[in-house]
Order: structure tokens, then sequence, then C-alpha cells
């Protein structure tokens, strides 16, 4: 019997470190996504009334689903401590969700990366084309380091001075890697706890039993 009771301490402790790191990776995965939504070099592109918001959309995914994977780590605690199955049942059918949307978030990433790159790019040439010397065109080139299209430079830059689609390119590819790694690297995270969470419950339920 004292065994079995000195098991059943281990296997919730257990649970409750884990649902503990859990929540960190929560907090980890919606500090980047909040990071992401209100970086004020990537609002100044994108602030414009007709800018692309794909990117964007990505980005909410992140946030949402670490959201709740901070909630359903703090539920997953509570389950671990009361020895709840409910709970830890409840908690086992929300990372299956939050895996979906995590996935979502990454291969989302990865999939539109050049269709969101090519939207900022027709984007910002079209607003050049219209207006070179325009408040959105200045912040481009300020955070960019950038200055006019590939179909036409701007006569004054210097001669190391890219073109701003380029520009876009590479800082977007930066930013849509961030999306896509987080977002599949804490899925495969889940994954381990997934199985891990059921090997525990059904170590709890066992446990039980013998008692």
């Amino acid at each position: 019997m004292g065994k079995v009771e000195g098991g059943m301490k281990c296997v919730k402790y257990l649970l409750f470190v884990f649902n503990f790191i859990f929540w960190l990776m929560g907090s980890f995965v919606l500090a980047v996504g909040l990071w992401l939504r209100f970086d004020p070099e990537t609002v100044s592109l994108l602030s414009g009334d007709k800018a692309p918001d794909t990117f964007f959309i990505g980005v909410y995914i992140l946030i949402g689903a670490g959201g709740l994977v901070m909630l359903v780590g703090f539920f997953g605690c509570c389950g671990a401590v009361r020895e709840s199955q409910c709970l830890l049942g409840s908690f086992f059918a929300c990372l299956l969700i939050i895996f979906g949307s995590e996935v979502a978030a990454g291969v989302f990433g990865f999939l539109n990366k050049d269709k969101i790159i090519q939207d900022v790019q027709n984007f910002y040439a079209k607003t050049y084309n219209e207006n070179s010397n325009g408040t959105l065109i200045l912040s481009y080139q300020k955070v960019l380091n950038c200055c006019g299209t590939i179909d036409n430079q701007c006569p004054a830059a210097e001669k190391d001075t890219r073109d701003c689609e380029t520009g876009i390119k590479d800082f977007f590819n930066s930013k849509l890697f961030i999306v896509g790694y987080v977002g599949i690297g804490i899925a495969g995270v889940m994954i381990i706890g997934m199985i891990f969470s059921m090997v525990l419950c059904c170590a709890i339920r066992n446990s039980r039993e013998v008692i």
C-alpha cells in the first residue's frame, strides 16, 4: 500500500511539473505572437489602409494557441494536484485542439511565405508609384534600409543600397520562419506531452484500482 501511495505521489508531482513547463511554453508562444503583432517595424510596414493582412493571420493563430496553452497548463496543474480524471481528460482533449492550431500556424507560415511576401511587395510597388515620397514609403526605406523598386531605382541612392522589394523579402522571410518554427516546434513537444499525459493518467487510474 505504501509503495502504491508513493507511486501516486510521484506520478502527481511529475504531472504537475510537466503542466507547469507546459504553461511556461504557452507564455513563450504568446510572447512571440504578441511581439510579432506589435513589433514597431512590422506595424509600420503594414499600417496602410490597403496593406495586406495575410501575415497577421498566422500571428493571430499563434497568439490564440499560446493563450490557450497557458490556460490548459493551469487547469492541468489543478487536475494533477486534485487528481481529477475529469480535468485531466479535458486537458488531454484541449491538447489535441492546441496541437492542431500550432501545426496550422506553422504550416501557414511556411506554405504562404511566398504569397505574403509577394502581396507586401505589390503593395509597396503600387504605393511607391503613386507617391514615392509618402510617409509609408519613407517608413519602408528607413526600416529596411532600402530605396525604390527593382524596376524603378532611386536616382540618388548609393551603390550598395538595395531595392525595397528585396528588403521586404529578407525582412518577412525572417519573421515567417519564426512563426513556422515556433508553431511546428511546440507542436512536436506537445506530441511528447500527450503521450506523457496518457501514461500518467493510466498510472493514476491503475493506482486507484489497486488502492
